[in-house]
């Protein structure tokens, strides 16, 4: 039960990087910051790859 809590968790770290990075990407576009939409850019990899490590965990667990 606590890896699937953990696993819930992550995807929800996840989903909150991505959407606070597009958002972060989008600003930096409005503005003309190019290191703002970078570290948008950055964090929303970020959360992907959380997402990601969290359906690896989803799919061990579902071997066992």
């Amino acid at each position: 039960m606590e890896v699937f809590i953990m696993s819930l968790e992550d995807q929800a770290k996840g989903a909150m990087d991505q959407a606070t990075g597009k958002a972060k990407e989008v600003a930096g576009k409005a503005t003309g910051d190019s290191k703002t939409e970078a570290e948008g850019k950055a964090k929303q990899a970020f959360g992907d790859a959380k997402d990601a490590a969290a359906d690896a965990v989803d799919s061990v667990k579902d071997k066992f």
